[in-house]
């Protein structure tokens, strides 16, 4: 009987029949020489770890025991045991420098929706004022230099018609990237659309999807993702550059033949690449190993740990050395508050945490619901034109409002920063009192005019962003999640932080704010409020918790703000898991019907190996080959008749005691070799698995010896092994198959 694990022959566990006796001893045959695919996974499948482990360990004693033997071996030792590193390396530079491209790039071309820059049209806004010699502090986005469309046709930029011009142009470019986006994905690379976490989290715990970490993906990726982000779509460009980097860690593994031809090497090497995204995405090297600790990784060895610290450090320095904001950091939402929190606002920031459970709930719920129907109905026949429907959508909608209007990582920080005295955003127009103030730290003060226009202007763009998100990510194009959740929770911290830095300025003397906030003192921090709500909501929707924590202090420098961090990550984890267990990753994971044994979740079964295993009672008989009985006939008709992806071997049928497990494909391109190359092989010679072959009468025709295509030591359990620990043995080996005895 067999327990196994991937897409075929069933999802889940599928049992065949059998018993267990380990051989050692080697036989010559004709395979001696490795066949090129023996040994190889099929597409959709899963991996052997226990077998791709052993080999390496051979691979290494062999490599160890010939260093001693010359100098010139001795060299090539060292160069194995170094090429890990400068893999990392070369993932670290090549990550970091796409990662420059984009942001570069997706700067560039969402500014090119409102004008363009005389001066060199290569340069953005920001860049084309930069270079102006008649820019005013406070007029820093306006210099004659930058043109919007309707100055650029029709000469000016007042009036009516100029704004409705501005507008279309607005639109117009928006439908034209995301248009483009969507095309170049359903053409060159389907695999390139959404955000690729869930199937690289299935990817790292052992499943093959061919293609998915290919250099088109990659290079279409990179494209479109750029195209997607400044068509101004609610999608953030930090999920896919994970893809991106783990893209550029398969690409690189094929350099090396240690990584090439070992799937789980590969998968360690794949980890460190994710750990690199994650930190060219936010600038965060250290979140970023966390993340694929905690997050995405399903084998995580100490060695792995290093290696990734050193690909995330590299692909961090590379960034940096870019400067792709112009502004030395490493993320466009870098803060320094200068005031302490207080202990009763932890009330305030557990809030958020609770309403970040309740909107990433939300959000899981209503998206997976959403991605259901797209899969399940005619919707899903039209990938581009529900792509052009939702920009359109999102472009007619976000023009108004100035905080939609900007690219969302503009948004993110804006509502991050701290009112200094420099600050001249409508966020910061507060009743002016100087006479209180002490250098350059302006006090509390009476919100201005300014400051209620943004208040409202900030609640229509949540109302926006909440629900535009959820028909958003799943589309068919580049598409993350962490900046739309970010936003989310900022709007939502701002609103609070504001509502309650204006409570504590008109009754400084209640009871709750007289302990800290003296009159003219600046005692509550808004900016630090949208902080702690961007991390509750990116929590709710993902539930990370540390990784989340350490992202979120090296993104805004704010290190002694990790308590009210904390507080809120874990309310908004708890909050969320009391609705639902899982994460937006593990259920679209659980929605593509990916075979994914999630580490984290605990398994009830009350029942033994023998009540899951096939055949059951009422099923045909359990297939199986014999080690010295059945022809090349009777085994190819084996193989056409059923879709199992290998057989036990047994002693023969009377006496089904097992002597080991062979694969479909290898038995397969064995076969047909044999037909091809080994004289005298037809259709009735025997296939033997056994050290010795009997001697044939001399008219019979010749033999086909398979003993080294053979698994002699697939792992066994016995009939009356309780459920739980069969899981376990699945999750914590990564076994692909696991053979159920009953008496040997």
């Amino acid at each position: 009987m067999l327990l196994w694990r991937g897409k075929n022959p069933n999802e889940g566990f599928s049992l065949y029949n059998g018993g267990g006796m380990n051989g050692t001893s080697q036989m010559m045959d004709f395979l001696e020489e490795p066949l090129p695919g023996v040994g190889t996974y099929e597409d959709f499948n899963t991996i052997d770890w226990v077998r791709e482990k052993s080999r390496d360990r051979d691979r290494h004693r062999e490599i160890a025991s010939k260093s001693k033997e010359s100098t010139w071996a001795l060299i090539q030792s060292v160069s194995d045991a170094f090429s890990g590193w400068l893999l990392m390396l070369l993932i670290g530079l090549l990550a970091g420098s796409l990662a420059g491209l984009i942001d570069i790039s997706a700067h560039w071309m969402t500014d090119l929706k409102e004008g363009l820059c005389l001066s060199g049209f290569w340069f953005n806004h920001e860049h084309c004022c930069w270079n102006s010699n008649e820019t005013t502090f406070e007029d820093r986005d306006k210099c004659p230099e930058w043109e919007s469309w309707s100055q650029l046709i029709i000469g000016h930029g007042e009036g009516a018609f100029a704004y409705i011009l501005n507008y279309f142009m607005y639109v117009l470019w928006a439908l034209v990237f995301s248009l483009l986006a969507v095309l170049l994905v359903r053409g060159f690379a389907p695999y390139a659309c959404g955000s690729g976490i869930p199937e690289i989290k299935t990817i790292l715990s052992g499943f093959i999807i061919r293609g998915y970490l290919g250099k088109w993906t990659l290079i279409i990726k990179t494209v479109t993702l750029v195209l997607a982000v400044s068509s101004g779509l609610s999608l953030g460009k930090e999920g896919p550059l994970v893809h991106v980097a783990c893209c550029c860690g398969n690409i690189l593994c094929h350099l090396f033949t240690k990584y090439r031809k070992n799937e789980a090497k590969r998968r360690e090497v794949l980890s460190a690449a994710a750990a690199a995204g994650v930190s060219v995405a936010f600038g965060a090297p250290i979140g970023g190993v966390l993340f694929s600790l905690e997050e995405v990784s399903y084998y995580f060895p100490l060695k792995t740990l290093w290696r990734s610290f050193f690909a995330a450090l590299v692909a961090a320095f590379t960034l940096r050395s870019i400067n792709p904001f112009g502004n030395s950091r490493l993320v466009l939402f870098y803060v320094e508050f200068h005031t302490p929190w207080h202990l009763l606002e932890l009330v305030p920031f557990i809030l958020l945490g609770i309403f970040g459970g309740l909107w990433g709930s939300f959000f899981i719920r209503s998206n997976i619901a959403w991605c259901r129907r797209r899969k399940t109905t005619k919707l899903g026949k039209y990938p581009v034109l529900e792509v052009l429907v939702v920009t359109a959508v999102t472009a007619v909608l976000a023009f108004p409002n100035e905080y939609t209007r900007m690219s969302t990582s503009e948004l993110i920080s804006e509502l991050f920063n701290d009112c200094g005295l420099l600050d001249f955003s409508k966020l910061c127009e507060y009743v002016n009192d100087f006479n209180s103030t002490t250098g350059d730290v302006l006090p509390d003060r009476a919100a201005g005019p300014g400051v209620y226009t943004a208040m409202w202007q900030l609640a229509l763009a949540l109302i926006l962003k909440v629900f535009i998100t959820i028909f958003t990510f799943g589309m068919k194009v580049p598409s993350g999640l962490f900046i739309p959740s970010m936003a989310v929770g900022a709007i939502v911290g701002r609103l609070l932080g504001v509502g309650m830095e204006q409570l504590a300025y008109y009754h400084h003397d209640w009871t709750i704010f007289s302990g800290w906030c003296s009159q003219g003192a600046d005692c509550i921090t808004p900016g630090l409020y949208a902080m702690v709500g961007a991390a509750a909501c990116l929590g709710g929707v993902t539930r990370m918790t540390v990784s989340l924590v350490v992202i979120m202090f090296e993104l805004t420098g704010g290190l002694e703000y990790i308590v009210p961090l904390m507080a809120a990550a874990m309310t908004s984890k708890w909050v969320a898991d009391a609705i639902g267990r899982e994460g937006i990753y593990d259920a679209h994971i659980r929605l593509n019907g990916y075979p994914f044994l999630e580490a984290k979740e605990e398994f009830s079964h009350k029942t033994l190996a023998m009540d899951v295993m096939r055949p059951r009672r009422n099923d045909p008989v359990l297939t199986v080959i014999t080690q010295d009985s059945m022809t090349v006939e009777d085994v190819e008709a084996i193989i056409n008749e059923t879709t199992y992806s290998g057989y036990p071997v047994v002693v023969s049928r009377e006496s089904q005691r097992l002597v080991g497990f062979v694969l479909r494909r290898d038995l397969i391109i064995s076969i047909e070799n044999a037909r091809k190359k080994q004289d005298g092989i037809v259709s009735t010679s025997i296939i033997y698995f056994t050290d010795h072959s009997p001697p044939l009468p001399p008219t019979s025709p010749s033999m086909l010896k398979l003993r080294s295509i053979l698994d002699l030591s697939p792992f066994t359990v016995t009939d009356q092994t309780p459920m739980e620990i069969v899981v376990d043995i699945f999750r914590k080996l990564g076994l692909r198959q696991c053979l159920v005895t009953h008496n040997g």
